[in-house]
């Protein structure tokens, strides 16, 4: 990247600072990360990153947009495909560990995020993707509902909430093994578990 970024436009300089974020973020604490170590994988000076990007909140800022837009798009057009409700949901899950395995730095960042103490811009923005992310659930949940597909007596929001209980527990355990591999070949296995305890039994 260094060797592109010295004379990128302004909107591309900014893309460029937020994918070397979620970089580095993939190799260490995001808690850690320094503006000074972004300006050095880019290939800048600190003040060239900060005539772009005025504190490294608004750097956070930039990385969560970056993360809403880009998940949430992935899961709306991997919903869309399909042909049933829990078709669907199967699809979402999946999209979504494929984002993760993509940009493993993500989830680290997610989790610093909603880790910080006392309210900041940046971990009111993962609370909001959480939010948006959720209502998607519930509407595919009770869609299958309403189709027969899932249990007519389903609890929706405890089902939304195992939904992204569950891939949480699988980036923590790809986190803890130290290997992002791991979590596309367990995905599918799992989602058959969380399928088998929503489906109607009818």
């Amino acid at each position: 990247m260094s060797g592109h970024s010295k004379h990128l436009p302004a909107d591309e300089r900014r893309a460029a600072t937020v994918e070397a974020v979620v970089d580095l973020a993939a190799e260490q604490n995001p808690s850690d990360i320094t503006t000074t170590a972004i300006a050095q994988r880019m290939g800048l000076t600190q003040g060239a990153l900060f005539r772009h990007f005025p504190t490294k909140d608004a750097i956070l800022q930039a990385v969560m947009s970056w993360v809403t837009e880009r998940l949430l798009a992935r899961v709306d057009k991997a919903a869309e495909g399909t042909t049933s409700p829990v078709a669907a949901l199967e699809a979402v899950f999946m999209t979504h560990i494929d984002f993760v395995s993509e940009h493993p730095g993500v989830p680290r960042m997610l989790f610093g995020e909603l880790q910080r103490p006392g309210e900041t811009l940046p971990k009111r923005m993962v609370q909001t993707l959480i939010h948006h992310y959720g209502e998607r659930l519930h509407r595919l949940l009770e869609a299958g509902k309403a189709q027969g597909e899932l249990d007519a007596g389903l609890d929706v929001d405890a089902a939304a909430v195992l939904f992204i209980g569950t891939i949480q527990g699988l980036v923590m355990q790809s986190l803890l093994a130290g290997t992002v591999s791991r979590i596309g070949r367990e995905a599918p296995a799992v989602f058959a578990i969380y399928r088998r305890g929503i489906e109607s039994n009818t």
